[in-house]
């Protein structure tokens, strides 16, 4: 069984230099999502599984959460003490219906907010990059850099519970 992500720890304060990696990992999201799922009939996405999130709930998650990552990206450069927190029962996807969605859209504009994240974080300089914060659950500081990462592995976090949820179905 996967590790939950509220379980995981990080170690931050990660060198600048992984950040073009990082970038790159962020900017490809979109496109590992629409490749799992795009060809998928409605009925596979939209399954519940042992009471958890459908795969189409896990990618409508994703997208939730693009506009916590622009807030703390714009926070880190503020100067902020303390970023914005998650919510951590995940009310929004909870609530967001996202099964009844076309997935075409989640993942439209997914694609789209991703992009003006990644554009976001493209212009930040070597100065911006050295900005922190405290992480309000992790209560360590984190820069852009380390956020980036958290973000990055989030996705691959999900990305990896929809491949787990398409390897059930599969064998059903």
């Amino acid at each position: 069984m996967p590790q939950r992500w509220f379980d995981r720890t990080f170690d931050l304060g990660l060198a600048p230099d992984i950040f073009p990696g990082t970038l790159e990992r962020l900017r490809g999201t979109p496109a590992r999502l629409e490749e799992r799922l795009l060809a998928r009939p409605e009925d596979v996405l939209t399954e519940k599984h042992e009471g958890g999130w459908s795969i189409q709930e896990h990618a409508g998650h994703l997208l939730d959460l693009e506009s916590l990552w622009a807030a703390r990206v714009s926070e880190l450069l503020a100067g902020v003490v303390t970023l914005s927190a998650a919510d951590l029962g995940n009310r929004r996807t909870n609530e967001a219906k996202h099964n009844d969605r076309p997935i075409g859209t989640i993942l439209g504009d997914f694609r789209a907010e991703r992009s003006a994240l990644v554009s976001q974080l493209e212009r930040l300089t070597f100065e911006d990059l050295r900005k922190s914060s405290r992480h309000p659950r992790l209560g360590k500081s984190m820069t852009a850099v380390d956020l980036s990462y958290f973000v990055a592995e989030h996705d691959d976090h999900h990305l990896a519970a929809i491949t787990r949820l398409l390897g059930l179905r599969a064998r059903l």
